[in-house]
């Protein structure tokens, strides 16, 4: 089934990845990395969003961020479709280079910030980049470096990140150090990499205790979070929905992001918006009608024309997903 409209006001919290398509490579060598890291950094810088862990694996990448009022869409599109742009002309090479569609968990920040940080930055551990955590210490392309002062990321949330283990600098990342080996013991932790009930509450075990308990459970697989959290994440989202109007920056926030998706396409925006029938044109048209439409409060006139289709093309798409998700 279609995932959801994505979850997202200001200062939320996501866990984000981002995969290569067909699980293909998103950087080759060094210089690939070091132009996705000086991205992400200036377009944080840029948009403000806060980056509080990351990482930068062979074919995919974490990150856990708190959006700001340009919201995670914006800096997402911005980020994929720079690196997409710059490692496509690199490489001669043409077509989508991440999957179509991000993915990104509303996070219950006082439960799982710090386990999603340490999770995130042991990466390159479970996957045998590094052998120890001493050589981790020195891996330059995740944020559990920067954190021990032996890298120099001054858009990432240091401060934020330490303060929660030492009032010291020394002594807040020896606290760090000592959580992620704790962490490490624990292995895979798959309950990390997505939201539900099953994951928030910890297991099965878990659920059909509550269920016993006649715990009345509210879930959602975009939020990975206690039942409150869930139910208070979706009302802040439909009161938001209602108070969304197409004003003149969130018309230039489409364009931001129908131009990253073009890029990343390979598709030129004026041939998008002339009728173009090619296949990656019918895709971008389907993704960003129901973005603008759902998520953004674009009208479905101002969607058509940045699409170039027909209004009464995008509320067939938008009407088909509607249809979908309602079972």
């Amino acid at each position: 089934m279609p995932r959801g409209a994505r979850l997202d006001t200001p200062g939320t919290l996501h866990h984000v990845m981002a995969r290569g398509t067909e699980k293909r490579v998103i950087v080759v060598d060094d210089d690939d990395r070091e132009f996705f890291v000086e991205r992400l950094g200036a377009i944080a810088r840029a948009t403000e969003t806060k980056i509080y862990a990351w990482v930068l694996m062979g074919n995919h990448i974490h990150l856990l961020l708190k959006s700001s009022e340009d919201g995670l869409s914006t800096f997402m599109s911005r980020l994929l479709g720079s690196h997409a742009s710059n490692f496509n002309k690199r490489y001669q090479r043409s077509g989508r280079l991440f999957e179509n569609r991000f993915k990104s968990i509303v996070c219950e920040e006082e439960r799982y910030f710090l386990k999603l940080i340490a999770y995130i930055h042991l990466n390159p551990l479970r996957a045998g980049l590094v052998k120890s955590l001493e050589e981790l210490a020195s891996y330059p392309w995740c944020g559990h470096a920067s954190l021990l002062g032996l890298e120099h990321h001054h858009w990432q949330e240091h401060h934020a990140v330490l303060e929660l283990f030492g009032s010291t600098e020394s002594e807040a990342q020896q606290g760090y150090l000592d959580f992620v080996a704790s962490e490490l013991m624990l292995g895979e932790q798959p309950t990390l990499l997505g939201g539900g009930m099953l994951r928030s509450a910890g297991g099965w075990a878990e659920v059909l205790s509550k269920r016993q308990r006649s715990k009345q459970q509210f879930s959602d697989e975009r939020i990975l979070g206690s039942s409150e959290f869930a139910a208070r994440v979706i009302d802040e989202a439909a009161e938001g929905a209602k108070s969304q109007l197409p004003t003149q920056e969130n018309r230039k926030e489409t364009q931001e992001i129908l131009k990253s998706m073009c890029d990343r396409e390979g598709v030129s925006m004026g041939a998008l918006m002339g009728g173009c029938r090619r296949k990656e044109c019918s895709g971008i048209r389907k993704t960003l009608a129901l973005q603008f439409i759902m998520e953004m409060g674009i009208s479905y006139a101002d969607a058509a024309r940045m699409l170039g289709i027909s209004a009464s093309a995008v509320n067939q798409i938008v009407r088909r997903e509607r249809q979908l998700r309602q079972g």
